[in-house]
């Protein structure tokens, strides 16, 4: 059971944490198969999916917990989007063959969730 303290902070937070936790789990997947598996395109997209992951997991896991409501938290759910968006998109592309249209996508809301970020740190 969980210390009374981790029950009583908002699920947001949490399942943000969680979520980077598991992206950057996934990035060294990624990067590892990317290394030993993929021929050197795919490789070398992967490795690119594999950086995006783990750089906004870890983001995810560190900023998460201490996100005030608003447009922090906000910004952390578009950053989430985004990254599963491009990453998801360039390994969607290796593993099923689908396209890649929607990495542009995850792209403008990667950008926008860390602007979005910055303006709920100057509000602070």
């Amino acid at each position: 059971m969980a210390p009374p303290a981790a029950r009583s902070r908002p699920a947001s937070p949490r399942l943000l944490a969680a979520a980077g936790a598991i992206l950057a789990a996934a990035a060294v997947a990624l990067a590892a198969h990317a290394s030993h598996v993929a021929a050197p395109v795919a490789g070398a997209r992967l490795g690119l999916a594999s950086a995006f992951a783990f750089g906004h997991g870890l983001a995810l896991a560190a900023l998460a917990p201490r996100a005030m409501p608003g447009l922090a938290t906000a910004s952390l759910w578009a950053l989430l989007a985004g990254v599963l968006l491009f990453a998801g998109s360039l390994a969607g592309a290796h593993f099923a063959g689908l396209p890649t249209r929607l990495a542009p996508f995850g792209g403008v809301l990667l950008i926008a969730g860390w602007l979005a970020y910055a303006a709920a740190a100057l509000r602070t």
